[in-house]
């Protein structure tokens, strides 16, 4: 008999889907009506648990699922699972770390670009007629930032905080960062307090693990970034305290910023919506074909390692 499954969120690559399919009894929680219902139905015998990195598991879910074994997170961020309770239970905790580095740099990189060029306005500007001669006269699109050669200060040095800083190395840029500790292997230059990092920075790259932090970009390191900085955020919503984000941008104490992440998402604070220096991405950094089956791929194993009596490579959970 196949073991079960209990699937949270969706996975969109076919050839991931017909594997998992193919070895296990899947449950798609996700669609169900009524979830409690479901779960006292078939809650007894579900051994494994796929979800997403934003939606995890709730303690209340994971207390109905006697036999579960391992939770097999389709991401990286683990904080929307109690840990700690699975590991009183002995539940592996599993993530794709590694699988998202490059894309989540790549994202980065190009948010900034789109900020400091205005990409987004001038398709914005080209889409709408308004560069033909017949186009009703508008005040011209005004000048850009240059990005190559900006200091570029990244707020957490982990995989995806040095894959930033390598690709803007490649364009010229000086590199700072801060993190809870100076690090011996890379070339660029500490600076232990987050203020004074944004202070000696034209970019702010927010790129930290957010499972012990929030609120971190506040107003007093929005004031020292200044009116010709930028602020990146491809980590969590949460490291960032959204209205006070909201005022720099609104009232013009920051030139710009890039957004994959927010506190309450799918909600995006209105105000960000006419801020043309502002560019908005859905929580997609990792949205990539590659990096999407690299991941499932990931998934699949941990599941199969599990069930196996072995201990799963990508676990969080020691």
């Amino acid at each position: 008999m196949k073991p079960e499954v209990l699937q949270l969120s969706a996975i969109l690559i076919p050839e991931i889907l017909e594997e998992l399919n193919a070895h296990y009894t899947v449950h798609r929680y996700y669609e169900q009506a009524d979830k409690a219902e479901f779960l006292r139905e078939h809650g007894a015998n579900i051994r494994g648990v796929v979800t997403g990195g934003h939606t995890g598991i709730s303690r209340e879910v994971m207390e109905q699922l006697p036999k579960l074994e391992v939770i097999a997170v389709n991401g990286v961020g683990t904080d929307a699972v109690d840990l700690a309770y699975a590991r009183d239970r002995g539940i592996h905790v599993t993530a794709t770390v590694g699988a998202l580095t490059e894309d989540v740099a790549d994202l980065a990189i190009g948010l900034l670009i789109a900020a400091c060029r205005g990409l987004c306005t001038g398709d914005r500007y080209v889409r709408a007629g308004l560069w033909k001669p017949t186009a009703t006269p508008l005040a011209p699109l005004p000048l850009a930032r240059q990005f190559s050669g900006m200091r570029v200060g990244i707020v957490g040095l982990g995989r995806v905080g040095r894959a930033v800083a390598t690709r803007a190395s490649a364009f010229g840029c000086p590199i700072r960062y801060t993190d809870l500790k100076a690090m011996d292997d890379v070339p660029y230059t500490f600076v232990p307090n987050l203020i004074e990092l944004a202070r000696e920075s034209d970019a702010l790259i927010v790129a930290a693990a957010a499972d012990n932090a929030q609120g971190i970009i506040n107003a007093a390191v929005l004031d020292a970034l200044g009116k010709g900085g930028y602020l990146i955020n491809i980590a969590r919503g949460k490291l960032v305290n959204e209205p006070d984000l909201v005022a720099a941008l609104v009232e013009g104490r920051i030139a710009g910023a890039g957004l994959d992440v927010f506190v309450d998402e799918p909600e995006v604070p209105p105000a960000l919506f006419g801020q043309e220096n502002v560019v908005l991405q859905p929580h997609r950094a990792s949205a990539t074909v590659q990096t999407r089956t690299r991941m499932g791929r990931m998934v699949l194993a941990s599941l199969a390692a599990t069930f196996a009596g072995q201990l799963p490579s990508a676990r969080v959970t020691g």
